[in-house]
């Protein structure tokens, strides 16, 4: 057999063939004789990993994609089996707890939020945080600057402040309690007690000296200054409880190096 390749244009030329003009051999649908598509499929069969074949594409057997194709057929299979065995387990739950209420959707827990915080705006404590210290901090987040000391009267205002020196005794609600919006690694001292002097407001801090006292440690660290969770925590506990050592120990993380009173007793 006597094979001619000219450009793209293939002709094969075989005893078979000779003398029969106008005799082509079959076609298959891509246009290619039929003894070239066996020619191409071998040559398929032979190609290694990475290799490009004439056409131009990657090569199709390639064994490291097969085995990732398998391996991530298993993981979505796994996937699928999972959140089926936890639909029916939800299933059966629901089917043995009847009286269980089913679980909400997002928007109904987005909108029942956002009315419990339109009620307690009108009907609980009220608590204001001075965010006007933020030249103080590093800068890492967009705010939006309003004076608190223009929003109330001024006599209604208690900036908490671990610089002053009174005690917090009760939460009033008939008060504003104003907590510093300072957060940064660095402590600067008194920053909240001289802003709440400059507008003649009174001042008060959370009673730990006279709930709690320093406890050993290796670092030799103690510190009243707070997280405004932190001080959050209290104030609620307080309201809830009315007991301050209760409160305090719920706010007051063992980081600080204070304990209650009634632990070393």
């Amino acid at each position: 057999m006597d094979w001619k390749l000219e450009g793209s244009t293939q002709k094969v030329e075989s005893p078979v063939l000779q003398g029969q003009e106008g005799i082509l051999e079959e076609t298959g649908e891509d246009g290619l004789p039929e003894g070239f598509q066996l020619l191409q499929i071998d040559a398929e069969g032979e190609c290694q990993e990475g290799e490009i074949l004439a056409t131009g594409s990657t090569a199709w057997c390639s064994k490291n994609v097969q085995r990732k194709q398998r391996h991530w057929e298993k993981i979505v299979a796994a996937k699928k089996s999972k959140r089926k065995q936890e639909k029916e387990r939800r299933k059966a739950n629901r089917a043995e707890n009847p009286g269980i209420c089913p679980q909400h959707s997002k928007r109904f827990l987005r909108a029942l939020t956002k009315d419990k915080l339109l009620e307690a705006k009108h009907s609980g404590p009220r608590l204001c945080i001075d965010l006007s210290m933020t030249h103080y901090m590093s800068k890492k987040l967009d705010i939006t600057e309003e004076d608190c000391f223009s929003l109330f009267p001024l006599e209604t205002l208690v900036y908490l402040t671990p610089d002053s020196e009174h005690a917090l005794e009760d939460v009033d609600l008939n008060k504003v309690y104003i907590l510093g919006g300072l957060v940064d690694e660095s402590i600067q001292k008194k920053v909240t007690f001289q802003k709440a002097r400059e507008y003649s407001v009174k001042t008060a801090r959370l009673p730990i000296q006279e709930y709690m006292v320093r406890n050993q440690n290796g670092k030799n660290y103690h510190s009243e200054i707070l997280a405004i969770n932190q001080v959050f925590d209290i104030l609620s506990t307080y309201l809830e409880t009315h007991n301050w050592p209760e409160a305090l120990k719920k706010g007051v993380s063992s980081g600080k190096g204070y304990i209650l009173r009634n632990s070393v007793e």
